[in-house]
């Protein structure tokens, strides 16, 4: 069993994939035979295999994919991120209300989107690396701003954004464009740039090195604020770009809530292989954890059953995950 394994980890494509990736490849196959024979036995009626559902699980995994990008980068200097989720929301409501109520051009309320993320994670960032408060507390208070923002600008009123056959829906097609997923073909993209900004770029290296050892980096000689403040600025920026297409798949936004995505960010992101520690992060993991995710909330409500066990069951994979990196550390050690 041992050799067949090694041997299996020596192959050309695991090696340059990753061992722990193809693991969650081979996870998201096993999940989905899996939803599609206990769908229909658990839920009379339900089949998983339609591709309505498959697409219903894409939509979800395009925003979360994006918030989990965004988290990569912050937990890669060993901080986290608590407020993405709320942040997501707090763009899509200013932005979406400011197109309702004060005819504002669509293209602006997107780029306001993004804005708006930004300006959460550059705050975010300021108070962690230049007044050296802890990222835990920081977001947990920014994630409120966040969420009372939200509801005070859009005097707790539900904001829906252009849907159906009214003008200025275009922006929908970022998720969807006459059956084709295009939402995926984004996500691969931005996917793409952030991999070769966390690898191949000085700004992702220093990024890493600040979770691996952040008091050696200051010690050569480098501006560790600098970059800290960088990776929340992205995660920031990501979570704007989360919330376009959150709305270009479900349309409506609620005030306050959010608070559930960044669970399953994080979770994608540790089951990806980023280290909770800092140090260590794989983007294609992330992507490949955001639609391990994102399947497993189809496959949740296939079944029959509340999304309360989503919940339960992403605690229990952010559990598992931080375990299995503490004790792998402890190995390496």
């Amino acid at each position: 069993m041992k050799e067949a394994l090694n041997k299996f980890k020596s192959l050309k494509l695991v090696r340059m994939m990753g061992f722990n990736r193809v693991v969650l490849i081979g996870v998201i196959i096993l999940m989905y035979i899996l939803f599609t024979i206990l769908s229909p036995i658990l839920h009379q009626g339900t089949n998983f295999a339609q591709v309505s559902r498959l697409l219903s699980a894409l939509n979800y995994g395009y925003f979360i994919g994006f918030l989990a990008l965004g988290v990569t980068f912050v937990i890669a200097t060993g901080n986290i991120d608590f407020s993405i989720g709320p942040v997501m929301f707090c763009s899509a409501l200013i932005s979406g209300y400011c197109m309702k109520q004060y005819a504002f051009p669509l293209w602006l309320c997107l780029i306001m989107c993004v804005l708006i993320g930004a300006v959460f994670g550059t705050v975010g960032g300021a108070f962690v690396a230049y007044l050296h408060l802890p990222s835990f507390i920081t977001s947990m208070a920014l994630m409120q701003v966040a969420k009372g923002l939200g509801s005070v600008f859009t005097k707790t009123q539900t904001v829906s954004w252009p849907q159906g056959d009214a003008p200025n829906t275009w922006f929908r097609n970022f998720v969807r464009y006459k059956g084709i997923p295009t939402g995926l073909i984004f996500l691969i993209v931005v996917a793409i740039i952030c991999a070769i900004v966390l690898n191949h770029t000085r700004a992702g290296r220093y990024i890493i090195c600040l979770g691996a050892n952040k008091e050696a980096v200051r010690l050569s000689g480098v501006d560790t604020r600098r970059w800290e403040m960088l990776a929340f600025i992205i995660c920031g920026a990501l979570a704007g770009f989360a919330a376009i297409f959150y709305v270009g798949a479900y349309t409506t936004v609620q005030p306050g809530m959010g608070d559930t995505f960044n669970n399953e960010a994080i979770a994608a992101c540790v089951m990806g292989g980023t280290s909770m520690a800092g140090g260590l992060a794989s983007i294609l993991g992330t992507v490949i954890g955001a639609f391990i995710v994102a399947l497993m909330q189809e496959g949740i409500l296939a079944m029959g059953f509340s999304i309360s066990y989503q919940y339960a069951l992403t605690g229990l994979i952010v559990l598992g995950a931080v375990i299995a990196d503490t004790l792998s550390r402890r190995r390496s050690n």
